[in-house]
């Protein structure tokens, strides 16, 4: 058994490899920057709005949708803050080096923008089924959207791929699987981090603690996700803004027991991003490795581009898609 999990651990890793090369860093960067230019920079020149969009819900009989403009955000953050924030940047730095970290600045820079298009086109593009549910997000617009601009060529066969990969990526990628992971890990590793206690399943020995809390997890995420969104969202408004407190006052907390320190790491930071403290001849390799992880994990800590957001985004209850977009 520890043979087969083995090989495909390696398979996956191939996989990764592959995906997440030289042209898909090439595509996203320029993503980003492309609607950035396009958007005349509206990350920066919105942002006071946005914020203000962000706590204030539409009101309205022409505002349809299922959850409140702010259950959409923070149903699409709970993705993210956590799993996303701090086990992403802890796996980019260890395997990208302190570089990685630079990378992901400049991908969450530029997928503010990419982020505020796919919420738009989410609402732009939705549409409501017969029993009143909202359905939305990049295979909804991809069919529409690219539908309208194109009516001779019919894209549904794209939007059917990527909801096949969407749900790929949910159970292997930013979802399911990384995070039942990283709370096991964290349960096992408090409880029983020299596995005293285990149980064996399927020729795998597994500490109790480990299978107790699996057990915990699987009982509170039935309990939510058997509600459907709306009960997903009910949730997330009250966790998330407590999660995103806890997060930044904690960081906040690192920063300035550990000041002394910050100018050298960023000095650190801007040098490996650029592989300046690579070995000679080794720095363009450096720069490569620093920018696939650093990226890879940005998208993995913001989901940007990723089309999982825009989902969330589509049942919030609006009549305007920018504003949800911003």
């Amino acid at each position: 058994m520890e043979d087969f999990f083995s090989a495909f651990n390696n398979v996956l890793n191939a996989i990764d490899g592959f995906i997440w090369g030289v042209p898909l860093m090439v595509l996203i960067l320029f993503g980003g920057i492309l609607l950035t230019v396009r958007l005349r920079g509206l990350q920066f020149s919105k942002l006071p709005r946005a914020l203000r969009y962000m706590l204030k819900n539409e009101k309205g009989e022409d505002a349809t949708g299922e959850v409140s403009s702010f259950g959409a955000l923070c149903t699409a953050l709970s993705a993210t803050i956590g799993t996303g924030n701090i086990v992403g940047v802890a796996t980019a730095v260890v395997a990208g080096g302190p570089g990685a970290m630079f990378w992901m600045w400049v991908a969450a820079l530029f997928g503010m923008a990419t982020k505020y298009s796919e919420g738009l086109l989410a609402v732009k593009f939705r549409s409501i089924d017969k029993d009143g549910h909202v359905l939305g997000g990049p295979f909804y617009y991809i069919e529409r959207g690219m539908g309208k601009r194109l009516p001779q060529i019919s894209w549904k066969w794209l939007a059917k791929i990527f909801a096949f990969f969407g749900m790929c990526v949910g159970l292997f990628g930013i979802g399911t699987f990384t995070q039942v992971n990283s709370i096991n890990s964290a349960i096992t590793g408090f409880f029983d981090p020299n596995k005293s206690a285990t149980v064996s399943i399927l020729g795998m020995d597994y500490s109790i603690a480990t299978v107790i809390g699996s057990l915990l997890v699987a009982i509170v995420v039935g309990l939510v996700v058997i509600g459907g969104l709306k009960r997903i969202a009910s949730v997330s408004e009250k966790v998330i803004p407590v999660m995103v407190v806890i997060y930044v006052a904690f960081s906040l907390i690192l920063i300035v027991l550990n000041i002394t320190a910050l100018p050298d790491a960023l000095v650190t930071i801007v040098q490996s991003a650029f592989g300046l403290r690579a070995a000679a001849g080794g720095a363009l390799g450096a720069i490569i490795i620093a920018m696939q992880k650093g990226i890879a994990r940005g998208i993995f800590s913001n989901e940007a581009g990723l089309g999982s957001a825009p989902i969330a985004a589509a049942a919030a209850q609006t009549k305007e898609p920018v504003r949800q977009g911003l």
